[in-house]
């Protein structure tokens, strides 16, 4: 079946000028151009109606983009829009119909533009005398957006769709890219040149130096900002995310012993109590750091020993204060300013005028000045070591008392994991699931 659609973007017959009124009544209106007002970040198309048999009435048809979107100025979506305008008006005024197979019509009125052709062609010309040819209008050539100037119309698309942290990490990745193809593919101009090849070698090049997990957070980048550009009709097709991933070990922050967590806490009581309430909201609400960063003084509701606030997914959630913390607070926070933040460099409840990144990176910082520097912990020691230190505690209480599955049920409720598949996953990383002593299993004789 010949669509409309297909004949006009793709069709390569001679133009006349039909854009003349109607003698009658015919079976679909005048085709017409949508612009969006002149905004070329959306799409433009050609549209119209026709006669539905069934309901006798005009029935809106889909809309034509051909390849106008993947132009970037005016000037030229209006010429290839004026085109397609023009062709779609010949084609149905020779009596193509959207509701019907169209492939006799279409052999039909091949023949007969090809004995026009036969009957109108060219005598040679007599001397002194000037044959004037009609030019076929033209489409415009497509032309392809530069590489920096793909990757920051991406980006600029991605600015209100992602975090503020996110954001600036794919700015920094597509830098590093952009520099690199500058580098070993100086020829390259247009973002349709970069080939998935290209990308492949980038992020090889990215392991090497860095790791498997940093490789993988550049491709993760590279594919969301292609797919905004296949989106937009910039690029044909995303091939980046055909590229797999490597396997790769997360990071993972080891759990305090007893003691460990016991020395800790008493060198804070002495040294800094703002950093140790810092940490019980990470130990005893199970909160993340920078869900702890992005806390004021009035989310904690003292009357329903609650608090409310954002957390990884950026939804609200409700997090029940057990009452060990809530005591503490109840003393701390009395008169402070509902609306400043709980934890400041200098002081509980105050203005700080820092991104949450920034703020979550100072409290890291100073967890490590004042107490992995004192104590002599490494790098796999941090903040995070609590929330995982504290879930297995929690964790292995309940199991004592009731079936894995029931342990795991109530464990939901107080960590926050939305299905049952991550919290077992997430216990299996921090070694919570522990058997019991199986000495007497290795006593057996064979």
């Amino acid at each position: 079946m010949h669509l409309i659609n297909e004949l006009l973007t793709f069709g390569s017959k001679t133009e006349h000028d039909l854009e003349h009124d109607l003698e009658h009544k015919t079976p679909f209106s005048i085709p017409k151009i949508y612009d969006a007002d002149g905004d070329l970040t959306k799409r433009w198309y050609v549209y119209f109606s026709y006669l539905d048999p069934k309901t006798g009435k005009m029935k809106r048809q889909k809309n034509i983009y051909g390849q106008v979107n993947r132009h970037k100025t005016k000037e030229a979506r209006y010429a290839l829009l004026a085109l397609y305008k023009k062709r779609l008006l010949k084609l149905l005024k020779e009596g193509y119909n959207p509701f019907v197979d169209n492939t006799e019509h279409y052999k039909s009125q091949q023949q007969k533009d090809q004995k026009v052709k036969q009957v109108n062609a060219p005598t040679k010309p007599t001397e002194n005398k000037v044959v004037l040819k009609e030019e076929e209008p033209k489409e415009v050539q497509k032309s392809s957006m530069s590489l920096k100037d793909a990757l920051d119309y991406a980006l600029k698309l991605k600015k209100n769709l992602v975090s503020e942290r996110t954001l600036v990490d794919y700015t920094n990745r597509c830098k590093l890219f952009e520099t690199w193809m500058n580098e070993h593919h100086a020829d390259v101009k247009g973002i349709d040149q970069v080939s998935k090849m290209m990308v492949v070698a980038f992020l090889n090049d990215v392991q090497l130096n860095t790791s498997p997990r940093n490789r993988n957070n550049y491709r993760t980048c590279l594919s969301t900002i292609f797919q905004t550009l296949e989106g937009n009709e910039i690029i044909n097709k995303n091939f980046v995310k055909n590229i797999p991933k490597l396997q790769s070990n997360p990071e993972r922050h080891k759990t305090f012993t007893q003691k460990q967590e016991n020395d800790i806490f008493e060198h804070l009581e002495d040294k800094d109590p703002v950093l140790l309430l810092f940490i019980k909201f990470i130990a005893y609400v199970f909160l993340r750091p920078k869900e702890v960063c992005r806390l004021k003084v009035g989310d904690i509701d003292f009357d329903e020993n609650i608090l409310k606030i954002k957390v990884k997914t950026k939804t609200l959630k409700t997090k029940i204060v057990p009452e060990i913390l809530l005591k503490e607070l109840e003393e701390v926070l009395e008169g402070l300013d509902k609306d400043s933040y709980l934890f400041t460099p200098k002081a509980l409840g105050g203005e700080w005028e820092a991104s949450l990144e920034a703020r979550r990176d100072y409290f890291s910082k100073r967890f490590k000045a004042v107490v992995k520097d004192h104590f002599g912990f490494n790098q796999d020691y941090g903040l995070y070591s609590f929330r995982h230190t504290y879930i297995t505690k929690v964790y292995r209480a309940l199991v004592k008392e009731s079936s894995p599955f029931a342990a795991k049920s109530k464990l939901m409720q107080i960590t926050g994991h939305t299905t049952m598949g991550a919290l077992e996953k997430y216990l299996r990383d921090i070694d919570a699931e522990l058997p019991e002593d199986y000495s007497q299993l290795l006593n057996t004789k064979a």
